[in-house]
């Protein structure tokens, strides 16, 4: 038997990926939400990428429903995103448009997701960023996403907001995450400030067994200093 049932929403991504693997070999049965499947998952959702954010949301709890049957899901967890650099001068409604789609669209997809198909007490979690808590000028498209991504959550973790009964609503906040494609494109920076997946993956193993759970509505800060990770509440 699965220790329960989980969608990981941009499981095609590297700290997606990630978490279906940490999740699969922890015994849970895993759905991968993403552009491309994911070999790895138990289910997997292709989302239509020339679809409307509507369209989008239509293709996934379909696709959901008719997998899960009636039964309920342990967590959601949203981990889609992209980055992408630019000022007011360079590519403003280009950029945003882009960051609009890839942060906010999944997290509010998987938000409803969450309000129909997570159990009580169940764990939604949303992807975030510690630099929108502060201007983003050279990357004001991404700034601009994530912070709308921090509200949502906001709203998610208050009374009303349409998810299950005792449900956590958390967004976390990376800085710097160690993938693969950032050792390629940042070489020479400090490895031991960026924050493992793998780290990442157990916290939210802990959240969906109900240990160490924050408030529901907080943004969690991931700070790495020398190998070490620190959640800061913000």
């Amino acid at each position: 038997m699965a220790s329960g049932k989980i969608v990981v929403y941009g499981g095609r991504g590297a700290l997606g990926a990630a978490c279906i693997n940490y999740l699969k070999r922890a015994n849970f049965w895993v759905a991968s939400i993403d552009l491309n499947p994911n070999e790895s998952a138990d289910f997997n959702v292709t989302v239509p990428k020339d679809g409307s954010v509507i369209q989008q949301e239509e293709h996934v709890l379909k696709e959901l429903g008719d997998a899960l049957q009636g039964e309920k899901l342990k967590a959601v967890l949203c981990v889609a995103g992209g980055w992408a650099g630019g000022n007011a001068a360079k590519d403003l409604s280009k950029q945003a448009d882009l960051m609009w789609r890839q942060s906010v669209w999944s997290s509010t997809i998987a938000a409803t997701v969450a309000s129909k198909y997570l159990s009580p007490g169940g764990v939604l979690t949303l992807t975030g960023a510690k630099a929108a808590l502060e201007s983003t000028p050279g990357m004001i498209g991404y700034g601009l996403a994530k912070a709308a991504v921090h509200q949502l959550t906001k709203s998610l973790g208050a009374k009303d907001s349409g998810l299950p009964e005792n449900a956590l609503a958390v967004a976390i906040l990376p800085v710097t995450l160690d993938t693969e494609m950032n050792r390629k494109w940042m070489p020479k920076a400090d490895f031991g400030s960026w924050t493992p997946l793998e780290f990442i993956a157990q916290l939210f193993e802990k959240w969906i067994n109900g240990q160490d759970r924050p408030a529901s509505g907080s943004l969690i800060a991931l700070v790495t200093k020398n190998n070490v990770t620190e959640l800061i509440v913000q």
